[in-house]
């Protein structure tokens, strides 16, 4: 799943990039008002992380315009204890407040019960269920099966066969699964992306029947039930 997260301290949303990141999310992140608004709006996002307090526009403004629009799942962050502020935020329109400073792990909890309301994006195209021939992945308890054996990713392996599963019957490229995966701009002289794609079909294809996950010579991968 994809998060955005708009926050303009530096040191924070570094840091919330990089754990949500380690939890398997693919996370995108705004540095101020406007960035954040235009991407909350044109994006393909299953959850918004939203502080309140943004040079330019700030969380309010951002949220007023994304309900104009959308029902995308709001998580606001604030530095301020007033409860009129919570109160501001809920009645707005999010769905959910966190007060600085946080655990993660609150965050990382709340992130989870937001997504188990099964709210989608702007463009109502997500699903939390995605599935080919007997593969299944749900997205919101992170699971995964495979002829009804569940099957033990990592949280990379995880995002990998996210993407792929979202894109079924597309060619990859290396370099767009380590962009969307790893967040990363592709080196021809790393292998990371050769690595995981074989121990994820250590997984998902060697013992079953009927493969899924196919290379495309000079081309990349794609993930389709070949007759």
């Amino acid at each position: 799943m994809r998060i955005l997260v708009v926050e303009d301290d530096l040191k924070l949303a570094d840091y919330l990039h990089k754990a949500l990141g380690e939890n398997g999310y693919v996370v995108d992140v705004a540095r101020d008002g406007i960035e954040g608004r235009r991407l909350a709006l044109d994006g393909d996002y299953a959850l918004l992380v939203l502080d309140i307090m943004l040079p330019a526009v700030d969380g309010f403004g951002v949220l007023k315009a994304l309900r104009e629009k959308s029902r995308l799942p709001v998580l606001m962050l604030t530095a301020r204890e007033r409860v009129e502020d919570r109160v501001r935020g809920l009645e707005a329109g999010a769905d959910d407040y966190l007060v600085k400073p946080f655990a993660f792990s609150e965050l990382l909890a709340r992130v989870g019960a937001l997504l188990r309301r099964g709210a989608t994006p702007v463009n109502g195209s997500a699903s939390t269920q995605l599935r080919i021939a007997d593969l299944e992945l749900d997205l919101v308890s992170r699971k995964a099966q495979r002829a009804g054996e569940r099957l033990h990713l990592t949280a990379k392996e995880f995002s990998l066969l996210t993407l792929l599963m979202r894109r079924q019957g597309q060619i990859l490229s290396r370099s767009t699964l380590a962009e969307q995966v790893w967040d990363m701009n592709f080196d021809s002289d790393t292998n990371v992306v050769e690595v995981a794609v074989r121990r994820l079909r250590a997984k998902i294809d060697d013992p079953f029947k009927g493969k899924l996950l196919h290379n495309v010579r000079g081309m990349g991968y794609v993930l389709e039930l070949r007759q």
